[in-house]
C-alpha cells in the first residue's frame, strides 16, 4: 500500500479516493452525458482511477462505460484497463423473498452489457431485510459467477457484523464491504472493524463528507430548516442530529477548519483524510460536481495527519453521542426516522 493506492485483493490494485458515481444518477440536476464523460476521464488524469456506481443509480453504469471506451480508442488498451469499475447489486425490497439464481445473474448480465466489458471488476451486494434469510444463497450465486469469470472480486454494502459473519462463515471469499464512515459516524470502528480484520476485508466507506455538510459552507451557518433541498442533506442532517445536534457539529467544524488550515486545505478533504486513517479503510469514495472538484478530491491523498491533527479531531468526537448501533441498523428499520426515507424498490421496471 502506498498513500495513493492500495491492494484491495491478490493482484488487483484501487486508487485510495474512488469517484462516486451516485450525483450522476439523477436527483442532483440535470445531467450532460458527453460533459459527464468528459469529466470521468478529467477524474481519471487526475489520479483517481477507481469509480462507484450501482445498477440501481440509473443510467451511470452506462456513463462509466461510455468513458472507459473512449479511454481506449484515445488513449489504448492498456490505459483503459487501469480503469477500476466498482458496481453494486441491490435487489429491490419486494423481490427478496423470490430471490433466484438467475435474478442474480441477469443483474451481472445487465451490468456487463451497461459498462462494455466482459467481467466485472468488484460486484458489492447489499440486501435490504434479514427477515428474509436468503442473503447467503445469493452470494453463492454471485460466487459461481467469479468462478466463471464474469466478476472478479466480491464485497457487501452495508452488511452488519452478525450477517457479515454468516456470509464469511459459508467461504465466500470476499474483499471489501463498503459502509458509512465519517468523523460523525463511526459505527463501523467497533465489531465490523474486528471481524473484517480477521477475515481480509477493507472498507470503502462513503458518507466522508456527509452529504456537503462536512465543508466550509457550513462553518458559521445556521442550523437549516426542513425541507432540506435533497435526500443526501435528510439523510446526513440526521446524522448530525444523533452525533450531538447542531452546536457540536459546528465545534466539529471548527476543529476541521483548524487542521485544514495547518495543511492548506479545505474541511471536505481534512474529513476524507481522517476516515482514510482508520483501521480496515482502503478508500473513500467522493462526489465530484465537476472537473475542479474532481481535482480537488484528489488533494485527500496528498494529506498525511500528525497526532495533534487527531488530537483536536478526536477531543470533538469524545462528546458525540452517537450514532449508536451496529452499520446500517439504523437505516434498516423502515419505520424509523433513518429508514423511512430510504428508497427500497429502485430496480422496479428497470432494463
Amino acid at each position: 500500500m502506498t498513500a495513493k493506492t492500495f491492494e484491495l485483493g491478490p493482484g488487483y490494485t484501487i486508487s485510495r479516493v474512488i469517484r462516486g458515481g451516485w450525483q450522476l444518477a439523477g436527483g442532483h440536476g440535470a445531467i450532460d452525458r458527453g460533459q459527464a464523460v468528459t469529466d470521468l476521464i478529467a477524474t481519471f488524469d487526475a489520479g483517481i482511477w477507481t469509480y462507484d456506481c450501482a445498477d440501481i443509480y440509473t443510467g451511470v453504469e452506462e456513463l462509466i462505460g461510455a468513458a472507459r471506451l473512449r479511454l481506449a480508442s484515445e488513449r489504448g488498451l492498456d490505459v483503459a484497463a487501469r480503469m477500476k469499475v466498482h458496481t453494486k447489486l441491490v435487489p429491490d425490497l419486494e423481490r427478496l423473498t423470490g430471490i433466484s439464481r438467475d435474478y442474480i445473474r441477469g443483474i451481472v448480465d445487465q451490468s456487463l452489457r451497461r459498462l462494455k466489458t466482459e467481467r466485472l471488476d468488484l460486484v458489492q451486494f447489499h440486501w435490504w431485510d434479514y427477515d428474509q434469510p436468503r442473503y447467503v444463497d445469493a452470494m453463492g450465486w454471485l460466487d459461481e459467477l467469479r468462478r466463471e469469470g464474469k466478476v472478479r472480486n466480491l464485497g457487501t454494502t452495508n452488511f452488519d457484523t452478525p450477517r457479515l459473519a454468516e456470509i464469511l462463515a459459508a467461504g465466500i471469499p470476499l474483499v471489501s464491504q463498503q459502509l458509512q464512515y465519517s468523523v460523525l459516524d463511526q459505527r463501523p470502528a467497533h465489531s465490523l472493524a474486528a471481524l473484517a480484520k480477521t477475515n481480509g476485508v477493507s472498507f470503502l466507506c462513503y458518507g466522508s463528507v456527509a452529504g456537503g455538510f462536512l465543508s466550509d459552507k457550513w462553518l458559521g451557518a445556521a442550523e437549516p430548516a426542513t425541507p432540506l433541498e435533497n435526500r443526501s442533506l435528510v439523510k446526513y442532517k440526521l446524522i448530525i442530529d444523533d452525533f450531538g445536534g447542531w452546536d457540536l457539529f459546528q465545534q466539529l467544524l471548527q476543529a476541521l477548519k483548524a487542521v485544514g488550515d495547518r495543511h492548506g486545505v479545505d474541511i471536505a478533504t481534512v474529513a476524507s483524510a481522517w476516515v482514510l486513517e482508520q483501521p480496515q479503510v482502503a478508500a473513500v469514495i467522493v462526489g465530484a460536481r465537476n472537473q475542479a472538484h474532481a481535482l480537488a478530491n484528489a488533494g485527500i491523498m496528498e494529506v498525511t495527519l500528525d497526532a495533534d491533527d487527531r488530537a483536536r479531531i478526536a477531543a470533538v468526537i469524545a462528546q458525540s453521542r452517537g450514532p449508536l448501533g451496529d452499520v446500517y441498523t439504523l437505516e434498516r428499520d423502515r419505520h424509523g426516522r433513518h429508514g423511512s426515507i430510504m428508497h427500497y424498490n429502485l430496480n422496479a421496471g428497470r432494463t
